[in-house]
């Protein structure tokens, strides 16, 4: 069940037909892997038009800059996130994250094309990213990251491994990060294994069962996605300190 705040989002952000999908813990909610999470995280079209849609949403929410930068297009498109903080009484104190350009993630037209659609009994519906690029969008350089994009891919493998169709099989390939069931797929899909090798060196280690590498493995893959994420991210550091210095103390509370 969503809980009313983020119902209020979601419904106002479809109600003026912006180009949205629901990310980050909320998603993992969806998805199986539970995560509480009082925030909203959204990918979002960064246009002009869809731009328009949006501060008619954000109004509504009576949804404010908590932070910079500031909502614009300039910023958004460089990869910056924008943070709002809703007054309306249904959504009161909720935090809106907003994003559209992420490290190693798609362009939002093909996120949009992958989304997936879901519907609760009670009719509600909601856009998220599919799960592979919210996988994608989870390898960032935050600890907290890492243990729920573990749990991602886990619940996806135990719901549909026993049904599981040729492309399931390659994405848990190139993302589980569970060393015993990388070691369980090795086992039953070798050929596939052997195949994906190039892709993922690590699972060199899953198709001759050696344990300790793969866990090794595992480790330097995260770090490396981690370095990554942290270099990426250094230039728009600099332009926040440089924002920040500039923004009233007024403006950013």
């Amino acid at each position: 069940m969503i809980p009313n705040p983020i119902r209020k989002v979601l419904s106002s952000i479809q109600k003026h037909r912006v180009r949205a999908l629901l990310m980050g813990g909320q998603a993992c909610v969806f998805y199986g892997a539970a995560e509480f999470s009082r925030d909203t995280d959204l990918a979002i079209l960064a246009d002009a038009a869809n731009l328009s849609r949006l501060r008619a949403a954000l109004a509504e929410l009576q949804a404010e800059v908590i932070a910079v930068p500031p909502l614009r297009l300039e910023y958004l498109r460089r990869g910056h996130a924008v943070h709002f903080r809703c007054r309306h009484p249904e959504a009161f104190r909720m935090r809106i994250d907003l994003m559209s350009v992420m490290r190693g993630v798609d362009s939002f037209n093909k996120l949009w094309a992958r989304r997936a659609t879901v519907t609760l009994p009670d009719g509600f519906s909601a856009d998220l990213m599919s799960l592979p690029d919210l996988v994608k969008a989870k390898k960032t350089q935050r600890e907290k990251d890492w243990p729920m994009l573990t749990r991602l891919v886990e619940a996806h493998y135990f719901q549909h491994r026993s049904t599981a169709n040729p492309s399931q099989l390659a994405f848990w390939f190139l993302e589980l990060r569970t060393p015993e069931l990388l070691l369980e797929l090795a086992r039953w899909h070798p050929a596939l294994c052997r195949r994906l090798i190039p892709k993922r060196p690590l699972l060199a280690c899953a198709r001759l069962a050696d344990s300790s590498g793969l866990e090794r493995g595992l480790r330097d893959e995260e770090d490396r996605e981690r370095q990554a994420d942290r270099l990426c991210w250094l230039p728009l550091r600099r332009e926040l300190e440089a924002l920040r210095h500039r923004t009233p103390a007024s403006r950013k509370s």
